[in-house]
Protein backbone atom coordinates (compact mmCIF):
# COMPACT_ATOMS: atom_id res chain seq x y z
CA UNK A 1 0.00 0.00 0.00
CA UNK A 2 1.50 2.97 -1.06
CA UNK A 3 1.63 6.13 1.33
CA UNK A 4 0.71 9.15 0.90
CA UNK A 5 1.13 12.75 2.85
CA UNK A 6 -2.43 14.63 4.60
CA UNK A 7 -2.64 17.00 1.22
CA UNK A 8 -4.39 13.60 -0.45
CA UNK A 9 -7.01 13.92 1.93
CA UNK A 10 -7.91 17.59 1.94
CA UNK A 11 -11.14 17.25 0.84
CA UNK A 12 -12.41 14.44 2.77
CA UNK A 13 -10.85 16.59 5.88
CA UNK A 14 -12.88 19.35 4.75
CA UNK A 15 -16.32 17.35 4.54
CA UNK A 16 -15.84 15.96 7.94
CA UNK A 17 -14.78 19.04 9.85
CA UNK A 18 -16.36 21.55 7.81
CA UNK A 19 -13.01 23.49 7.24
CA UNK A 20 -9.60 23.53 6.15
CA UNK A 21 -7.40 21.04 7.89
CA UNK A 22 -4.27 20.13 5.83
CA UNK A 23 -2.59 23.05 8.41
CA UNK A 24 -4.41 21.90 11.68
CA UNK A 25 -1.68 20.59 13.89
CA UNK A 26 -1.94 17.58 15.19
CA UNK A 27 0.28 16.48 18.03
CA UNK A 28 0.61 11.94 18.26
CA UNK A 29 -0.50 10.95 21.75
CA UNK A 30 2.45 8.18 21.68
CA UNK A 31 5.69 10.45 21.21
CA UNK A 32 4.21 13.77 21.20
CA UNK A 33 5.34 14.69 17.82
CA UNK A 34 3.32 18.22 16.28
CA UNK A 35 3.12 18.78 12.68
CA UNK A 36 0.40 19.93 10.46
CA UNK A 37 -2.19 16.85 9.04
CA UNK A 38 -0.51 17.58 5.29
CA UNK A 39 2.68 16.40 6.19
CA UNK A 40 1.54 12.81 8.61
CA UNK A 41 1.29 9.83 6.56
CA UNK A 42 -2.21 8.69 5.05
CA UNK A 43 -3.27 5.19 3.83
CA UNK A 44 -6.51 5.77 2.11
CA UNK A 45 -6.97 2.56 0.11
CA UNK A 46 -7.89 0.31 2.60
CA UNK A 47 -12.46 -0.02 3.64
CA UNK A 48 -11.51 3.15 5.56
CA UNK A 49 -8.20 6.10 5.79
CA UNK A 50 -5.48 5.83 8.26
CA UNK A 51 -3.53 8.51 9.09
CA UNK A 52 0.05 7.99 10.90
CA UNK A 53 2.49 9.80 12.60
CA UNK A 54 5.31 10.75 10.58
CA UNK A 55 7.22 10.30 13.31
CA UNK A 56 6.85 7.07 15.66
CA UNK A 57 3.97 5.85 12.70
CA UNK A 58 1.18 5.35 15.36
CA UNK A 59 -1.89 5.74 14.34
CA UNK A 60 -3.33 9.00 14.52
CA UNK A 61 -6.77 9.01 12.94
CA UNK A 62 -9.37 6.48 11.35
CA UNK A 63 -11.71 8.28 8.92
CA UNK A 64 -14.73 5.74 7.55
CA UNK A 65 -17.65 6.33 6.09
CA UNK A 66 -20.29 3.84 6.75
CA UNK A 67 -23.74 4.31 5.51
CA UNK A 68 -23.48 7.66 4.33
CA UNK A 69 -22.07 9.11 7.67
CA UNK A 70 -18.52 9.99 8.22
CA UNK A 71 -16.70 7.97 11.64
CA UNK A 72 -13.89 9.66 12.62
CA UNK A 73 -11.39 8.27 15.38
CA UNK A 74 -8.87 10.69 16.79
CA UNK A 75 -7.50 8.42 19.91
CA UNK A 76 -4.07 8.56 18.06
CA UNK A 77 -3.89 12.49 18.99
CA UNK A 78 -2.92 14.42 21.68
CA UNK A 79 -3.87 17.40 20.24
CA UNK A 80 -5.53 18.65 16.82
CA UNK A 81 -5.22 23.09 16.41
CA UNK A 82 -6.86 24.67 13.82
CA UNK A 83 -4.17 26.70 11.64
CA UNK A 84 -3.84 30.17 12.73
CA UNK A 85 -4.91 28.73 16.81
CA UNK A 86 -2.75 30.52 19.49
CA UNK A 87 -1.23 27.84 21.66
Amino acid sequence: MEALDGNAIAGLLLEVFGTEMTMAMGTCASCGIAHPLAEHTVYNRAPGTVVRCRGCTSMLMVLVEVRGIHCVDLRGLASLEPAGASL
